[in-house]
């Protein structure tokens, strides 16, 4: 019988520190606030009815939520609705995108990379994964690597079996 060989997984003692932004990604909880909910007739705001739907809701369910506050259908919406719907939020989340879905994914990788331990990437060699199902994924890995950069002395992009160079610190 042929003595068993050793496999050494050299990927795994390389000290290489992986970020796999999906890890924060997706366990991030998001609502939406459509302000078309509040509409009189589809196309008008007024402002004593809206002020009392707001009342009554149950702002609790967006605490410490991304938030997007929108209106998905064209109409035309005064600053002071926003205004008064932020009043509500302000004190359940920081995490509040005004505008569209885009905005939402940009605010949700924010707060994921906000979310990334960095006491462990103190002059480390960092790879970002890239494989995945991260939307936005060049602002997603710019935001990253800028945050990275005055930690990190490598860092790259990939997978650390097949890693693409980004940043050498200067010796």
């Amino acid at each position: 019988m042929k003595e068993q060989e050793f496999i050494l997984n050299r990927v795994e003692s390389s000290g290489l520190i992986t970020i796999d932004l999906e890890d924060n990604l997706f366990q991030i909880e998001s609502t939406v606030i459509d302000l078309k909910d509040y509409l009189f007739q589809g196309i008008v705001l007024k402002e004593k009815d809206f002020r009392a739907e707001l009342k009554s809701e149950d702002w609790e369910i967006h605490r410490n939520c991304v938030v997007l506050l929108t209106c998905s259908i064209d109409a035309i919406i005064p600053s002071w609705a926003y205004m008064l719907v932020m009043a509500k939020l302000a004190p359940l989340t920081d995490w509040i995108a005004i505008g569209t879905q885009y905005d939402l994914e940009k605010l949700t990788i924010d707060r994921a990379i906000d979310q990334v331990e960095l006491s462990q990437m103190k002059d480390a060699r960092v790879v970002i994964k890239g494989c995945g199902k991260v939307s936005q994924r060049d602002y997603a890995y710019s935001k990253l690597t800028q945050k990275l950069l005055p930690l990190v002395s490598i860092l790259m992009y990939g997978e650390p079996c097949s890693t693409v160079p980004v940043y050498k610190r200067p010796k």
